[in-house]
């Protein structure tokens, strides 16, 4: 078993760059971003090869990833509502800053429900399959398809004033 886990181990790094541009397009901090794929690696490491195979580690390793995520922004709720608020500097994915437009953008995209902003953020920023996104997020095609129209068109509206 050593063996296998060795030659899986080799191809994760292929995804962290990838792993990190969809976690930054859900949490604004780039240092948390790269903490929360960190750590979908390590727990992958610990467990070795997902019961599901190594083909469909890059789906399991972004499930873990969105998880975090999510985590992250609920420790994240919980602290503002209850410790006084410190100025971040802004950092967009790829630590890169951000045109005005792109912010707002941007802005718009994290107010969405969690399950739309995670699917248009796997198929507009990673350009997954509708297949593959559903294998990421443990959803049906016909509920990826739901999502993100639903996610489209809350960002029309809110973003009807850059058009």
């Amino acid at each position: 078993m050593p063996g296998s886990r060795r030659c899986w181990s080799g191809r994760t790094g292929e995804h962290y760059r990838s792993l990190v541009r969809l976690a930054s397009m859900l949490v604004d901090d780039v240092g948390s971003c790269e903490e929360l794929v960190q750590d979908a690696f390590v727990r992958v490491w610990r467990r070795g090869p997902p019961p599901c195979g190594e083909e469909r580690l890059p789906a399991y390793l972004r499930s873990a990833v969105l998880n975090g995520a999510r985590s992250h922004l609920r420790r994240s709720q919980v602290a503002r509502r209850h410790l006084q608020p410190v100025p971040s500097p802004t950092s967009g994915p790829e630590a890169t800053p951000l045109a005005g437009d792109q912010h707002r953008v941007l802005r718009a995209l994290r107010a969405l429900p969690d399950r739309q902003r995670e699917v248009l953020a796997l198929r507009y920023y990673l350009d997954l399959s509708e297949v593959e996104i559903a294998a990421t997020l443990g959803i049906s095609a016909g509920s990826v398809k739901t999502h993100a129209h639903r996610g489209l068109a809350t960002l029309a509206e809110r973003l009807e004033a850059l058009r």
